[in-house]
């Protein structure tokens, strides 16, 4: 099977792709939808900068899956923009045919695939960052793995987790339950801050599969979580994923 590798840059939708379609025209897609997202932005400006969940009666699709996430994580939508545009982008490649397709964005993955592949876990300065990964078995796909971190990147948190790691059925709710768990990484201790985000993430369990909380050297995890593996490898932020 040939496979493609793919960086995809539209202002601050920063993609790595890899698939088995070569003629796939997914940027021609993306940019589609950030214009359509735009446009919608400059006509509700409370869509950009609410940090609660908005209603979004009217409106493309992307805005509607943002917004459905946000209400269900009880955040704003722009927390799920990078995980709905993966997304979205995954279902459109799945339309095209792919049997193989991995889409990254800024740390929000959408994969479908046809065999194992591993994810490496980037956790800032934890000891744990680099040294272990996911093993996500292909039958478990199509899967949203999305992360939020309040020491990490440009995203903003409200808590100091160093990692919070959300696999769901859709990335564009992975995307908004990861910021909206993050943002409970509070207390005295790493421990105190890892117990918090456990207990929000209890308040969600209906909408993901399982979670990792990552806070220094203090670490949790809730639900089904795919099997934790030792690894090796440099993982730097923005190639959270190693194929194997």
């Amino acid at each position: 099977m040939m496979m493609m590798t793919q960086k995809i840059k539209l202002d601050e939708t920063n993609i790595l792709l890899k698939t088995d379609l070569l003629n796939h025209e997914l940027e021609k897609f993306i940019l589609r939808q950030r214009i359509e997202l735009i446009n919608y932005i400059r006509k509700n400006r409370e869509f950009l900068i609410s940090f609660e969940p908005v209603e979004v009666e009217e409106g493309p699709l992307i805005a509607k899956k943002m917004a459905k996430a946000g209400k269900i994580a009880e955040v704003g939508p722009m927390a799920a923009v990078a995980g709905t545009i993966s997304e979205l982008s995954l279902n459109y490649l799945i339309n095209r045919g792919t049997k193989y397709a991995i889409i990254e964005n800024g740390g929000d993955i959408a994969l479908a695939v046809n065999k194992n592949v591993i994810m490496g876990l980037y956790a800032g300065n934890s000891s744990l960052s680099g040294q272990i990964g996911f093993k996500i078995k292909h039958d478990k796909t199509p899967m949203g793995i999305c992360t939020s971190s309040g020491t990490v990147g440009h995203s903003i948190s409200l808590g100091r987790a160093d990692s919070v790691t959300v696999f769901s059925d859709e990335a564009s709710i992975a995307d908004a339950l990861a910021t909206s768990i993050a943002n409970e990484a509070k207390g005295e201790s790493e421990e105190d801050a890892v117990q918090s985000c456990l207990a929000r993430a209890d308040d969600f369990k209906p909408y993901f599969r399982g979670v990792m909380i990552v806070v220094g050297e203090s670490a949790g995890t809730i639900g089904k979580i795919p099997k934790l593996i030792k690894t090796d490898k440099k993982v730097v932020l923005g190639d959270l994923f190693d194929l194997y």
